[in-house]
């Protein structure tokens, strides 16, 4: 396992943003983790978020882009950091964007997105915290496309859950690869995750001892993809 990713396992955790007990997820699932990408709040973490995502991104999609689109609310400052870092950690320019939920009549900023204006011949790249269903892309991939005449690149998030999605069958970033027919990728998956904290301590203790590895076990044995 690359070095950043066992370094974002630990900064997630470090940073109260990937928990793990028992938590009752928005679709009614019983789920022994919990992440909540909001618990980045101080700018030292924004920072380092970006820088981890800026790598994930160059790793993965390599410098052949030119925006990073994040969907409104919580991709705006996911774009924002991860366009500084970018330009600090590998000296490229990439422009972000993201999208109003309510669009702007007034101005000379206005229109239905925020920073950078979408050209034809870009080479977008989208920047989402978490997909555990596909609902945010449907909203945003037409948005994104009826803008300009761009090609989406790819969809970068922080962490791939590994559960099926809206089909019942294979993971959120595997049906929006189907659907939309770009790549999909997380800086880290849930298994690189128990791999990694399994009986170790982090920030002072043992997160996924044996009793929690075998709840997430069960988990993926209902609700794992294929």
């Amino acid at each position: 396992m690359e070095q950043y990713k066992k370094e974002f396992i630990e900064f997630m955790v470090e940073s109260n943003v990937l928990k793990f007990g028992e938590f009752t997820l928005k679709s009614g699932r019983k789920s022994p983790f919990f992440m909540n990408a909001g618990g980045y709040v101080t700018g030292s973490q924004l920072k380092r978020l970006g820088e981890y995502y800026a790598k994930a991104i160059h790793d993965k999609y390599g410098d052949d882009f030119d925006v990073l689109f994040g969907p409104a609310y919580k991709g705006i400052p996911l774009g924002v950091v991860t366009a500084i870092a970018y330009s600090e950690l590998y000296g490229k320019e990439v422009r972000y964007c993201s999208d109003r939920k309510e669009e702007k009549d007034h101005g000379a900023d206005k229109g239905s997105f925020l920073g950078s204006k979408l050209q034809d011949g870009d080479r977008v790249i989208m920047i989402e915290d978490v997909t555990t269903s596909g609902k945010s892309m449907e909203e945003t991939v037409p948005k994104v496309k009826g803008a300009a005449d761009v090609e989406i690149v790819g969809l970068m998030v922080s962490l791939d859950r590994m559960e099926v999605g809206k089909g019942g069958v294979k993971c959120a970033l595997e049906e929006v690869k189907d659907l939309y027919g770009f790549e999909t990728n997380a800086i880290v998956t849930m298994a690189e995750v128990v791999e990694h904290l399994h009986n170790k301590e982090c920030n002072g203790k043992v997160v996924i001892d044996d009793e929690i590895k075998s709840a997430i076990d069960a988990y993926y044995e209902q609700y794992g993809a294929k």
